[in-house]
């Protein structure tokens, strides 16, 4: 499967960024994560975004993830990279470094810091189209990310038919709006306009009401258990589909244990997400990108009981 030949979907996790104790980035960690991910039956990979800690990085950092990457996919599945910026014009260069470095797909927010009406995000999407030049544009709709702007099915849909974007990674949270959006892209007649969500815990719903796939930031952790969810639903067993969406919902839990009085949520989930990682063995070290807070000895101890009873370990 190829993003420009058919819609994306399946399980496309997105995927952390390795870094050594020194804060550069451990392109062998990230060579071993990605071959855990082919292990793990993944259909794509999303590089440089929230998870990524796409926006902490220096552009030669993210040249060197995008380059690592590529590589290491060999084009075995796509690769989607974020373009992620808080204006049109650094968007605009991230997907065109990303272009460069030969992903498959790009995918952007809306503009943020700045306050943006409709009119404006519509300009946005419609910039780094031209820019992206024919690589599949994807929206990522994260409104906690972008100053609380939600995006509209009315746009979302205008842009994928004039083929703007090919579609959107739904991380608003907003399972209704979700469903509606299934629905609204049925009535458009755009049955190559990409649905994906975001969630971890509601990912046999949403592929049960129509959804295409999941872009999980648990997935960078247990890779082959959303696959066997999505495997599961494709096949019509919702029973086989429920029960493994239960186990990582549980599993899900890694990401309270760090203690969020001492750091922000971000640090604590994608801290949890680095630790479940070194603890399998696929990475040397959990920090996460500077000034966010290492989890401590406890933390990732604790970290180590859930993934036990888990059977991971």
């Amino acid at each position: 499967m190829t993003t420009s030949a058919h819609r994306l979907t399946g399980v496309v996790p997105p995927l952390v960024t390795p870094f050594t104790p020194e804060y550069e980035i451990d392109t062998a960690s990230l060579a071993r994560l990605i071959a855990f991910q082919l292990a793990g039956g993944v259909s794509g990979v999303f590089v440089l975004g929230t998870s990524g800690e796409g926006t902490f990085l220096t552009d030669e950092q993210r040249q060197t993830v995008l380059e690592t990457v590529v590589a290491e996919v060999g084009g075995q599945v796509p690769v989607l990279a974020g373009a992620i910026d808080s204006s049109t014009a650094r968007a605009g260069a991230h997907i065109a470094a990303a272009r460069k470095a030969g992903v498959d797909g790009v995918v952007a927010t809306a503009p943020y810091y700045a306050a943006t009406h409709p009119a404006e995000i519509e300009r946005h999407f419609k910039k780094l189209a031209t820019v992206a030049d024919g690589t599949p544009l994807y929206a990522y709709d994260i409104p906690s990310r972008v100053g609380g702007t939600k995006l509209s099915a009315s746009i979302l849909l205008d842009l994928g038919k004039q083929g703007v974007l090919a579609g959107i990674k739904d991380s608003s949270g907003q399972d209704a709006s979700l469903r509606r959006l299934v629905l609204d892209r049925v009535d458009a007649e755009l049955p190559d306009f990409a649905i994906m969500t975001g969630s971890e815990v509601t990912v046999d719903c949403a592929l049960g009401f129509g959804v295409d796939g999941v872009v999980p930031g648990l997935g960078n952790v247990d890779p082959a258990g959303y696959v066997r969810i999505f495997d599961a639903v494709q096949a019509g067993d919702q029973a086989t589909a429920r029960k493994e969406q239960d186990r990582l919902f549980q599993l899900f839990e890694i990401i309270d244990v760090p203690d969020r009085t001492r750091m922000g949520a971000s640090s604590s989930a994608l801290g949890a997400f680095k630790a479940g990682l070194f603890l399998r063995g696929v990475i040397d070290c959990p920090y996460t990108a500077f000034p966010s807070i290492p989890l401590s000895d406890e933390e990732i101890a604790a970290i180590r009981v859930l993934l036990d009873r888990d059977g991971l370990l």
